[in-house]
């Protein structure tokens, strides 16, 4: 049994927590029950041995299996992982998704990708990555009385990703502890009105809308500011013709979007400046979850 999660990018400028589409770069886990647990990883991580002994994907996915069948049960794990760790292209979503949707299958128990999304909130209390996991394509996500509501935007094969990803990494709850204790009620509306028109033009498809509507006062500059070098690689990005150029959630990443005719030109730019980056040209992924069995 194979159970495959996408990357994604949260907050996409002025959507704090809220707002996030899914990557076509994928986590890939294969299971099968087996006399002895072990734990193989390859791509991300497989030269960590801290992931196989403190294995939180291992963790969920026993409270998760105990839960449903009241019974303990030895599996084999073999993870293929590609979206880079701690990087804000949701690697930690990716594993809770994954680790919740592999226990119901093995347990032999089919449930909705929304009450995945759910049970999900108990690890990740902010549904701007494990919506688009789930789900794939661009959400509009909020959280009321312990469930998530959404709505979804299937993206088009016309637009790409391109992804600045430096070798630093940024921890999510640690980045939160350098922004502002409190926001300015003009600050306030200026995200609000941003976010709102966002999601209007990835609905409509106007994506020219978006390098304004990507502007952000909550989060962005606090958080560059720990990798100053990041304020180069968004002025790159529009001077090279970017529709838009965001911190990817907490970062250290940069999202970019761009039409499939200028990918090319636009990352091959991106990379001369920045030799010391990866670049990655990806699509967008519009299946989110994936069961294979």
């Amino acid at each position: 049994m194979t159970i495959s999660v996408p990357a994604t990018s949260a907050n996409l400028g002025p959507g704090f927590d809220s707002l996030g589409l899914a990557i076509d770069l994928r986590n890939r886990v294969e299971f099968h029950p087996s006399k002895f647990f072990s734990v193989s990883i390859k791509g991300e991580g497989e030269n960590n041995p801290k992931l196989k002994g403190n294995n939180l994907f291992v963790g969920i996915f026993n409270d998760h299996y105990k839960r449903l069948t009241n019974k303990a049960q030895n599996f084999k794990f073999t993870f293929y992982n590609q979206i880079p760790m701690s990087r804000g292209l949701g690697s930690s979503s990716a594993v809770i998704i994954s680790a919740i949707a592999s226990a119901h299958e093995a347990a032999g128990i089919r449930v909705s990708k929304r009450r995945i999304l759910n049970h999900a909130l108990v690890y990740e209390n902010h549904p701007d990555n494990i919506t688009p996991a789930v789900m794939g394509g661009f959400n509009a996500a909020t959280v009321e009385k312990n469930k998530v509501f959404s709505q979804k935007k299937h993206l088009p094969d016309y637009i790409k990703a391109i992804v600045v990803i430096p070798n630093n990494q940024m921890n999510t709850s640690r980045s939160r502890t350098v922004l502002p204790k409190s926001y300015s009620k003009e600050n306030a509306v200026y995200n609000l009105s941003h976010s709102a028109l966002s999601v209007a033009a990835f609905f409509n498809e106007d994506w020219e809308m978006l390098k304004l509507a990507s502007h952000d006062r909550f989060h962005q500059k606090a958080r560059m500011k720990t990798l100053p070098e990041l304020f180069s690689v968004q002025k790159v990005a529009y001077e090279s013709g970017v529709l838009m150029s965001t911190l990817s959630g907490s970062g250290s990443t940069f999202f970019n979007m761009v039409y499939d005719e200028d990918a090319a030109m636009i990352s091959n730019k991106l990379k001369q400046k920045f030799p010391d980056f990866m670049v990655k040209t990806l699509d967008f992924d519009n299946n989110g979850l994936i069961i294979e069995r």
